[in-house]
């Protein structure tokens, strides 16, 4: 774990922005920049943390930022990378970190062609996902990271249909089939396992990437001041497992041996209240299934019994 004297007491990212209140993506990005170990420069998706922390005139960072477009994120990374390499070998820069920030729909989806080039060419730089399940930006809109039975605006419950119909997409399993160093999940609510991850990441010598939950309030519907203890639930109960993988080896870094049932965490949330309903009570089973399969599935690949 990383000590608290190794971080920054600098705040790269200032208060004075207009995210929601209990937004967990100024925490996200608060957290990582505490990592950060020298000169930095960020590129960052469209989404709610670039709309609401560069209202034009102002500027909530401090740092070097650029805004990218929904698709973009990885492939500025990648080009503002390779540049200062190049200024660095003739000498008229040092080493500058490259730190990539996009929600979860401009990296499950719209962002995950470029982010993958990046990968494959194996580009120095972080991939931070600030994931919370959902368009949250443009109107809570389904994405490839929203979870089977979540409403949103393009996925809403009705009578016959239970909310998103589908799973959730493998982010990280996708990512470390490119053979990169290190991939890792985390959560806000585990503060020294997220900080610790992202100066890890920036230490390696080559892509890095880091899926950070980040529970919203209004996609996910419940109280502002829970955004810490939702997340803390995801966990609890299995449904968002953190672990790493390093050099293609899986370690599990929160062992949960007591978990609560997934229904806990479903009944906490106004996006899956659809699913209390008679007619949909069954949909909770199969999500449990989904989620203990799911573990027993990481288990095997961290080495481990369940």
């Amino acid at each position: 774990m990383v000590k608290l004297k190794e971080l920054t007491t600098e705040e790269p990212l200032a208060p004075g922005h207009r995210l929601c209140a209990g937004c967990p993506e100024s925490i996200a990005a608060r957290m990582a920049l505490k990592a950060i170990r020298g000169p930095t420069v960020i590129t960052q998706a469209t989404g709610c943390l670039e709309v609401a922390t560069t209202i034009y005139p102002y500027t909530s960072w401090k740092i070097p930022w650029i805004h990218i477009a929904f698709e973009n994120a990885a492939a500025v990374a990648s080009g503002i990378e390779a540049a200062f390499k190049a200024l660095e070998r003739k000498g008229i820069a040092k080493k500058v970190d490259v730190i990539s920030i996009a929600g979860d729909g401009g990296t499950y989806d719209i962002g995950i062609q470029a982010l993958s080039g990046a990968l494959e060419r194996g580009h120095d730089f972080v991939y931070i996902c600030i994931d919370n399940e959902a368009y949250m930006n443009t109107g809570i809109q389904r994405s490839g990271a929203t979870p089977r039975g979540a409403w949103t605006t393009t996925s809403p419950a009705g009578k016959v249909i239970p909310g998103k119909p589908e799973w959730k997409k493998d982010f990280i399993a996708i990512c470390a089939a490119h053979g990169i160093e290190y991939a890792a999940t985390a959560c806000i609510s585990y503060w020294n396992d997220y900080i610790t991850k992202v100066r890890k990441a920036i230490e390696v010598d080559g892509p890095a990437v880091i899926n950070v939950l980040s529970p919203c309030p209004l996609g996910w519907r419940f109280d502002s001041s829970q955004t810490i203890e939702m997340g803390r639930l995801a966990v609890q109960t299995r449904y968002f497992p953190i672990y790493e993988v390093e050099r293609g080896k899986y370690k599990l870094n929160i062992k949960v041996t007591k978990p609560k049932p997934v229904e806990e965490f479903l009944k906490a949330q106004g996006r899956f209240r659809h699913l209390f309903k008679p007619e949909f009570k069954k949909e909770i089973e199969v999500i449990q299934q989904w989620v203990d399969e799911n573990w027993n599935r990481l288990l095997k690949l961290c080495g481990e019994t369940s």
